[in-house]
This record gives C-alpha cells, structure tokens and sequence, in this order.
C-alpha cells in the first residue's frame, strides 16, 4: 500500500486534508467545516473532478495534489482494453474541473509525462501512483522552505501581528500551508502576536477553515469581516499582508481569491508590507500578465445565500467572480520555495524562473 504523509500530530503539518490508500483517495470535505469533519472516499477520476468542481477540496496546491491522485486512480482502475484512451480521458475530466489554479494544470502535465513514458497497464499503475505522491511530498517540503525564506525576509526579532485572506494552510496543501506556512513558522518561534484573518466572502474560507485550522493549532487569530481590513491596518497593528496565489504571470501579477486586490491597495496606502507565498508550481510564465488569465465565476446562489438561508431578494443579479488580479506594482515580495522576487516585475522573475 501506498504511503501518506504522517499526521499533524507526528510532523507538526497542520490539519491533514488529503489521504492516499493506494487504492482510494480520501479528502475532508471542506464545505462542511467547522461543523462536521466528513470524510469522502474517492475511488476513481471522476469522483476526484467532481469533488475539485464542487469545493469539496480547494487550495491551488491541494487542487494540483488531487488531481495527480485522480490520474492514479484512473490508472489503478483503467479496463486493461484500451487502458491509456481511459487515463487520456481522466486527465482531460480532472483539466476540466477548475480553470483557474495553474497548479492544476501543472500537476496533471507531470502525469501525463509519466503516463506517455509507460508501456503498460501495470507499469502505470505503479509509476503514476509514486509520481502522485511525490507531488504530494514535494508540495509539504515546499511549504517548509517557503516559510524559512518569508522569515528570513521579514526579519523582525520582535512578536508581530499579520493580515491574512482566504485558507493557505494545511486544508489548502500538502500539509503546513503556504502564507498560513509562513503564519505558522513565526508563531513556532514566538514571533507572532496575532493573525488577523478577513473571512472571505462569498465562501467564508476565512471563518471556517482560517479560523478553524489556527485554533485548532493553538495560533492566536482573531476573525474579521473582510471590511475592517482598513480599519485594523489604520490602527498601526499589522505589520504584513500575506496571502497565497492561484496563479502568478511572468509580470509578477498574482490571481488569488477576490478580494485580495482590494487588501492590496489597502496595504500600500497604509504602508503595510504586502507579501504573496506560493510554490513555483504556481507561477505561470506562459502567461505574460493578469489580464491573460481566466477568471472563474460562480453561480450568484453562492452570494444570494449561505447554506440554505436567503441573504439578498431572490434572483437579484450577482457579480461572483472567485478571483481577483493583484498587479505586480503593489506586491513587495512573492516568496517561492526557489527563492524570492521584491518588487516583481519581469525582469525580476524571469531571474528566477527562467
């Protein structure tokens, strides 16, 4: 049987979201949380594009991690006739499933290199599966190095206060989280007052899984509506916003949850560090700005309603855009785990990414 990275409990990750049995797949139903902690098992491909489309994980890394377990399992559970027409399909239903995160993309690539190079059923099987959690693996180390670096550049000797948006922790990676990584690390070496976490609208990721993971983990947090961020970074508190990234363009514009444009713009008025943490997996250098990538919009439900309860007249038109483009020119400094861009511009990732 396959492994799985240890429990939070054994390496200190965090919150563990995504469960590899070699056979199945299990992921904690995110939709669910904090009230329930509900666990789905996933046996195939199209389980896995249906649980990324639904929400069930979210996460650009955890997205990228799934998705390459999908592509195992298609493999593991393929007919044995035309067994790579079978993975071809998989990987084109697991494409499908969220245009957004380039994480995906990039996950599902590296299987299909692995895939191409196989020349039977059984030898996929087996080569896809390690590739799956290698991935996996890779993304845990990441967020490690990635957390080191972000300290080495904040360079405080003092306890600081931070700003955060959306979920970046273990529920959205391979385990300790890429910006809640980095939240993670200065609370480990006593040098974080307080995060303060927006709960992010419409899904309220901030509330439910932010909030949830931290106290759970014993980090102080202190909630807020997405709309005090102004007034909590006026008080002269907060140090540094730092969020995640869905995609990151050759440019250094980042795509990250909506709203994060907003905190942004509000970060340089107040002259607040701006900090974005991500893999390079999520840096897309294809993709020359912001204004290239697709945005994925939802269904208005999402804002009319919160699980069932009316918020707003039915049928009123909705605005839903999952995304929001951040422009290079108000981020101080993207950490990845290959090293960090100040001030991106093109010049400064094409240094580092080539």
């Amino acid at each position: 049987m396959a492994t799985t990275p240890k429990p939070s409990s054994e390496r200190g990750i965090g919150t563990v979201a995504i469960r590899w049995h070699g056979s199945s797949l299990e992921l904690l139903d995110q939709r669910l949380l904090p009230g329930e902690e509900h666990w789905i098992t996933l046996e195939g491909a199209a389980g896995v594009s249906q649980s990324i489309r639904d929400m069930v994980v979210r996460g650009a890394p955890a997205i990228g991690i799934s998705a390459a377990y999908g592509v195992a399992l298609a493999a593991r559970h393929a007919g044995g006739g035309d067994w790579k027409a079978e993975i071809k399909q998989a990987i084109r239903e697991l494409a499908a499933s969220r245009p957004t995160a380039v994480n995906l993309f990039w996950a599902l690539q590296r299987m299909e290199r692995v895939f191409h190079a196989c020349h039977s059923l059984d030898e996929a099987v087996k080569r896809l599966a390690r590739e799956a959690e290698a991935i996996h693996e890779e993304d845990l180390a990441a967020n490690f190095a990635m957390a080191e670096q972000a300290l080495e550049y904040i360079g405080t000797k003092e306890a600081i206060s931070v700003l955060t948006h959306c979920n970046t922790g273990a529920l959205a990676t391979g385990g300790y989280g890429t910006a809640l990584g980095v939240v993670r690390r200065l609370n480990e070496k006593k040098l974080l007052k307080e995060v303060y976490a927006d709960e992010t609208r419409p899904w309220l990721q901030g509330g439910r899984l932010t909030a949830w993971e931290l106290s759970r983990d014993g980090i102080p947090v202190t909630l807020n509506a997405d709309g005090a961020a102004a007034a909590i970074m006026a008080r002269k508190d907060v140090r540094w916003v730092i969020v995640g990234a869905d995609r990151i363009t050759a440019n250094g514009d980042v795509v990250n949850k909506i709203g994060t444009y907003s905190l942004a713009v509000l970060a340089r008025h107040h002259r607040v560090g701006f900090m974005v943490v991500a893999p390079s997996s999520t840096v897309d250098m294809a993709m020359a700005s912001g204004a290239d990538v697709p945005i994925e919009e939802r269904d208005g439900i999402e804002v009319r309603e919160i699980r069932g309860i009316g918020l707003a007249p039915e049928g009123v038109s909705v605005f839903n855009p999952v995304f929001d483009v951040t422009p290079a020119s108000l981020i101080d400094a993207i950490v990845t785990e290959k090293g960090v861009v100040h001030n991106p511009n093109m010049t400064g990732m094409r240094a580092l990414f080539g």
